[in-house]
């Protein structure tokens, strides 16, 4: 499933230099999201209530945060595990990204909705993979550049170029709104994320990236960042606009 292109030139143009083995490189930012609905189990009851203990007790989820679960204590609870990712992994390969999944780190997170952000500043070497695993209703993952707005259900998975600006919002709304998720209203998902190295062949060509594109602004850095027109890009976190 493609989504309309960017213009790739001009003030609005985007360029994410990124670590490369021990070197920075630039490259275009993707713009495609690849979606499917793939058939998974429900995680089973007593780790959902495990999850759950872990979101109230420790992380102290706010709305709009993104934080880390523990993955191998979820992994002794979740004997579906393997299919999750095996479902995952059919689907990449019918992509043409052959195993790149085998060879990714995964990671287990929880969001109460997300504020749009974009991760190029710490993960601009990689595109994510997100397969979601909460029946949470009403919420969608939301690209504004791209105009992309996906509703999330179990089995929902994703992959996008991790400097494209995102959000999970309340699908009634237009854009991220602390109000929409009150105490009161179940609205956590939980995903399992997998970093994909942005620099294989073919999920470059699957994301519509171009390496080496360097910005005379942006080439001037020493550090992972990434640039819009010349200049360090900042998203607001209620609009998804730049600031």
């Amino acid at each position: 499933m493609l989504a309309p292109p960017q213009q790739p030139d001009g003030p609005n143009r985007l360029v994410s230099r990124y670590l490369s083995g021990d070197e920075l490189r630039s490259r275009s930012v993707g713009d495609r999201v690849l979606v499917a609905c793939l058939d998974v189990p429900a995680p089973p009851a007593r780790l959902l209530a495990d999850w759950q203990r872990e979101i109230t007790q420790h992380l102290g989820l706010e709305p709009g945060d993104v934080e880390a679960l523990p993955l191998p204590r979820a992994r002794m609870r979740w004997p579906d595990y393997p299919l999750c990712v095996d479902a995952v992994a059919k689907w990449t390969r019918t992509l043409g990204l052959h195993d790149v999944l085998a060879g990714s780190e995964v990671a287990l997170m929880a969001c109460r909705g997300a504020a749009y952000h974009h991760d190029g500043d710490l993960y601009g070497g990689a595109a994510f993979c997100n397969l979601f695993l909460s029946d949470t209703p009403l919420l969608d993952l939301h690209f504004p550049l791209l105009g992309r707005r996906i509703p999330l259900q179990r089995g929902t998975a994703v992959i996008f170029d991790t400097c494209q600006p995102h959000a999970v919002i309340d699908r009634r709304s237009s854009g991220f709104d602390v109000a929409d998720f009150p105490p009161a209203r179940d609205c956590t998902q939980v995903f399992l994320t997998w970093e994909l190295p942005v620099e294989h062949v073919g999920l470059t060509q699957a994301l519509g990236i171009a390496l080496d594109v360097d910005d005379p602004a942006a080439a001037s850095q020493n550090e992972e960042q990434l640039w819009r027109g010349g200049v360090p890009a900042r998203v607001c976190r209620n609009t998804g606009g730049w600031i």
